[in-house]
């Protein structure tokens, strides 16, 4: 028997996120409340390698979890996911990317969330923002630090737990599968 939604209605909203509490009937059959947060946008994630092929990651304090390492990342905002993965590039690197490829969809933590995320490798990276722009933005977004790191060092990252944001780790996978480095 699927989920039968009985009602649902708004909790919480703000410009990112709405949290909707939902009256359910689970598929054992029995009456339940779900809460479940939505998106108001999809999100972007950008695996940027240079000609090392080294991925770039960033160090970012998150008000929810503290410093974490990840990919570079961001809403879309309304924008087109290509377009916002580009703003998020310049925003968090300084960097602007000569080949773009959409490498996956996929959806966040899809057990309580609505969160759509595209996964874009850039390559072919030039410098785009003065040093003055990124400290700004940096200052702004509370990230820490950037470092170009190799592929197979990232994935040990990710093995001894210096990166532990599960979106990140899905956004490699997406990258190393298309990148061929899973066979």
């Amino acid at each position: 028997m699927p989920w039968i939604t009985r009602s649902s209605r708004v909790a919480y909203e703000n410009r990112w996120i709405r949290v909707r509490e939902d009256r359910v009937v689970t598929p054992g059959g029995s009456d339940g409340v779900y809460g479940v947060v939505e998106l108001t946008h999809p999100a972007v994630f950008v695996v940027a390698l240079d000609d090392e092929d080294r991925v770039l990651l960033v160090h970012i304090d998150r008000y929810t979890v503290g410093s974490t390492w990840e990919v570079v990342a961001g809403g879309t905002d309304g924008d087109d996911p290509l377009t916002a993965a580009r703003r998020e590039l310049r925003e968090e690197s300084g960097l602007e990317a000569a080949q773009w490829v959409e490498v996956g969809e996929m959806d966040a933590l899809n057990g309580v969330c609505v969160a759509a995320e595209h996964v874009y490798v850039a390559r072919g990276l030039r410098a785009a923002a003065s040093a003055q722009e990124l400290a700004v933005t940096h200052a702004e977004e509370g990230i820490e630090d950037a470092r170009w790191v190799p592929f197979g060092e990232v994935l040990a990252m990710i093995a001894d737990g210096r990166i532990r944001d599960g979106e990140t780790m899905a956004a490699l996978a997406l990258a190393g599968v298309h990148l061929g480095r899973f066979r």
